[in-house]
C-alpha cells in the first residue's frame, strides 16, 4: 500500500491551500457573522478550475481523481466551513449526478456550466416531511403530453439561489409492485412556478446559501428527466455515497483548523508560570485530536481511492463520513476547552469551527443513518423500519 500523494495530487493540495489561505480564510469571520454568500470567492474557484476537478476535460473538468477533489474540499473547509460546504455541494451533489446519469445533451447543456464556474449546482432531495426517510417524498411529477408537471417542495438545499438548475426527486407513478416510483428531474430555477426562499437563520456554515424551493405546476420537458426514470431514487443514493466522501473531507478540514488553533494557543497561553501545552491534561487532548483527524483523513482517502478504482465504496464512505464528522466535532469541542473562556468568545475562531462542524453529523445522512448503512453493509439483519430509512439531507 502506498500512502503517498502523487505529484499531481500534491500540486492540487498546495495550490488550493495557498488560495484558501490568501483569499478565503481572511474573510471567513465576516462571512459567518453576516451570513453572506461570498460570490467573489466562487468566481475565483471557478477560474481556478476547482469545480471541475473530478470530471473529464471534455466536460469542462481537469480530469483529476476523487482523492484530489477530497484534498481540495479539506483545504477550503479548513479556511471556511460555509465556503467548503457550498463547494462540496456544487461538485458532489450538483454536478456529479449529471455526469453519472445524464445524457450527452444534458452534460453539454447543464454539466459544463457548473464545472467551468458559470453557475453552481444544486440537489433537492429533502422535504419538510421527508428527511432521513427520503423515500417518503411527497413531490409529484405527472407526464402531460411532452412535459412533466411537478408539484411539491424541497428544503435545506445548498446553492439554489446561485444555480441555474436544481435536480429534484419526485414520485413519478407506481412500479410493478405498486410502490411509489421516484425519478430525478432537471429543473431550471427560472421556470414559471418555481419559488426560492433563503430565510433560514443557521447555527453554523452561515455563509453557505441554504434554500427551500416550492414547485407549483412547474413544467419541464420530458428530456429533463435524469437517467433511468425507474431508478431515480437509486441514482440519488449513489450520489450521496460519493457526497459523503466530500462531507468527510470537509469535516477533516474543519477539525484540522480547530486542532491547529488549539495547538498554537497551548504554546502561547501561560498558567502557573508555564505554557499550558506543557500540562499532560492538555497534551492528551491534543494527542487525541491529532490521532483521530489522521485516522479520519486516511478513511477519506481510502473511500476516495475505492471510488476511483470503480470498486464498491458504500460502506467505506459511510464509515469515513461518520467517523470524520464526529471526530471533527470532538476536536472542535476540545479546542474550545483548551482555549477556556476565550474559546467561548467570537473573538477566537474555535467557536465558529464547532458550529460549522456540527452540520457534518447531519448533512448527507445523519450519524444514525450512517450506522444503519454500515450495519446493512456488514450483513446485519434488516427490520421493516430500517428498510424505510434510506438517505439523508441535501
Amino acid at each position: 500500500m502506498n500512502f503517498s500523494l502523487t505529484k499531481e495530487q500534491q500540486m492540487i493540495k498546495e495550490m488550493v491551500r495557498d488560495f484558501a489561505k490568501k483569499e478565503i480564510e481572511p474573510k471567513a469571520d465576516e462571512v459567518d457573522r453576516t451570513s453572506r454568500f461570498p460570490e467573489e470567492t466562487f468566481k475565483r474557484i471557478g477560474e481556478l478550475g476547482l469545480l471541475g476537478i473530478p470530471f473529464p476535460e471534455k466536460y469542462g473538468g481537469s480530469g483529476g481523481d476523487t482523492i484530489s477533489y477530497a484534498l481540495a474540499v479539506e483545504e477550503i473547509g479548513k479556511a471556511c466551513g460555509g465556503t467548503g460546504l457550498s463547494y462540496a455541494a456544487a461538485v458532489s451533489l450538483g454536478a456529479s449526478p449529471l455526469y453519472y446519469f445524464g445524457t450527452e445533451q444534458q452534460k453539454q447543456e447543464y454539466l459544463i456550466p457548473i464545472t467551468t464556474g458559470e453557475t453552481l449546482g444544486a440537489f433537492g432531495l429533502t422535504e419538510p416531511s421527508a428527511g432521513s426517510d427520503a423515500g417518503g417524498t411527497r413531490t409529484r411529477a405527472e407526464l402531460v403530453g411532452d412535459h412533466y408537471v411537478i408539484n411539491g417542495e424541497k428544503c435545506w438545499i445548498t446553492n439554489t439561489e446561485y444555480s441555474r438548475i436544481v435536480i429534484v426527486t419526485a414520485v413519478n407513478g407506481k412500479d410493478d409492485r405498486g410502490r411509489n416510483k421516484i425519478s430525478a428531474f432537471i429543473v431550471p430555477t427560472d421556470s414559471p412556478g418555481v419559488t426560492i426562499r433563503s430565510d433560514y437563520e443557521k447555527f453554523g456554515v452561515r455563509g453557505s446559501n441554504t434554500c427551500e424551493i416550492h414547485l407549483e405546476d412547474v413544467k419541464v420537458p420530458k428530456e429533463n428527466i435524469l437517467g433511468d426514470p425507474d431508478k431515480g431514487f437509486g441514482q440519488f443514493l449513489y450520489t450521496l455515497d460519493g457526497g459523503r466522501i466530500s462531507i468527510a473531507a470537509l469535516a477533516v478540514g474543519i477539525g484540522q483548523a480547530a486542532y491547529e488553533a488549539a495547538l498554537s494557543y497551548s504554546k502561547e497561553r501561560k498558567q502557573f508560570g508555564q505554557a499550558i501545552g506543557s500540562f499532560q491534561a492538555i497534551q492528551f487532548k491534543l494527542s487525541d485530536m491529532a490521532m483521530e483527524l489522521e485516522l479520519a483523513r486516511n478513511m477519506v482517502h481510502k473511500a476516495a481511492w475505492l471510488k476511483d478504482q470503480n470498486k464498491p465504496f458504500k460502506k467505506e464512505s459511510a464509515m469515513a463520513k461518520l467517523f470524520a464528522s464526529e471526530a471533527a466535532t470532538r476536536a472542535c469541542n476540545q479546542a474550545i476547552q483548551i482555549h477556556g473562556g476565550y474559546g467561548y468568545m467570537r473573538e477566537y475562531k474555535v467557536e465558529r469551527f464547532l458550529r460549522d462542524a456540527k452540520l457534518m453529523e447531519i448533512g448527507e445522512g445523519t450519524s444514525e443513518i450512517q450506522r444503519l448503512v454500515i450495519a446493512r453493509e456488514i450483513g446485519c439483519p434488516r427490520t421493516e423500519s430500517g428498510e424505510k430509512q434510506k438517505a439523508g439531507r441535501s
